[in-house]
């Protein structure tokens, strides 16, 4: 029986990136769809749940996608309500690949270094990647500290990680490098989730610091989010610092990525989400 993944991206167009991850991982058809609501997913979802039956049900999935968290989110939650009783298909949920990407983040630099119990701080973590990693973190034990340049934006995402996840973590305005070493003071980890070609932590700060161990940055445009960084670096240490650039952790990304696909069609009933794909993350890394 072939292996079918409905693809539901509320962008209007579906992403070419998604769908050839997918064939990738072993999906044999994958049905596209763009502008994807709360209020027309249901039919779509009716396709593939009353087409095959018993077994057969672990052979159609799901995945939720596209550039708004917040509006796949909802998509996700009436997809969920749909189903009932075994009748249920698996569903992946990572759009901008904000799942994939913080878990492969987190993964690496918690296996770098134990953050229970410790400060992390995410640097421009206001962003889907951002808000996820900071998440993760906390489901790790550590203090989480989610800086933005302006603090009502750290803020807002610090509340919407509690609201989505009901963990806490800490907002800060960080905004200029004394702003920036006030964030960092007493942690052993940061991460960089800010836009392309913008640093975040210049060289002196983290080089010469006294209690930072691992460092990562999601960001593969120049100038990176940590100056003296490299792309590649995949574990590389730096005066004592375990340093992962964007490739070293886009390579576990993609790995993380294909495993879920091809563990959607393992069950019918499975979701993975932020704290499933973690643990997938830590599993392969």
């Amino acid at each position: 029986m072939k292996k079918i993944l409905l693809q539901l991206d509320c962008d209007p167009l579906a992403s070419v990136f998604d769908a050839v991850t997918a064939y990738d991982a072993g999906a044999d058809i994958v049905l596209q769809y763009g502008n994807v609501t709360p209020e027309n997913v249901t039919d779509l979802v009716y396709g593939v749940m009353f087409t095959r039956g018993g077994d057969k049900l672990k052979y159609s999935a799901i995945f939720i996608g596209g550039s708004n968290v917040s509006k796949a989110a909802e998509i996700l939650k009436v997809v969920k309500k749909t189903f009932f009783g075994n009748v249920r298909n698996s569903v992946m949920f990572d759009p901008s690949g904000c799942n994939t990407t913080a878990a492969a983040a987190v993964a690496k630099m918690t296996k770098a270094c134990d953050v229970r119990g410790q400060k992390v701080v995410v640097l421009a973590g206001t962003g889907p990647v951002g808000q996820r990693a900071a998440a993760m973190f906390a489901m790790e034990g550590a203090n989480v500290v989610v800086t933005s340049r302006k603090l009502d934006k750290a803020q807002a995402a610090a509340e919407e990680i509690k609201a989505t996840f009901g963990l806490e973590v800490q907002p800060f305005a960080a905004f200029d490098d004394e702003s920036t070493a006030e964030a960092l003071k007493g942690a052993v980890a940061a991460l960089c989730t800010g836009a392309p070609g913008v640093t975040l932590i210049r060289e002196y700060l983290w080089k010469a610091h006294p209690t930072l161990r691992v460092l990562g940055d999601v960001n593969a445009v120049p100038p990176l989010g940590v100056e003296g960084m490299k792309s590649s670096f995949n574990g590389e240490t730096v005066e004592g610092k375990v340093l992962f650039g964007s490739m070293g952790i886009g390579g576990l990304k993609m790995r993380v990525h294909r495993t879920c696909v091809e563990r959607l069609f393992e069950r019918n009933d499975a979701v993975f989400d932020a704290q499933t794909i973690l643990e997938i993350a830590k599993e392969l890394s």
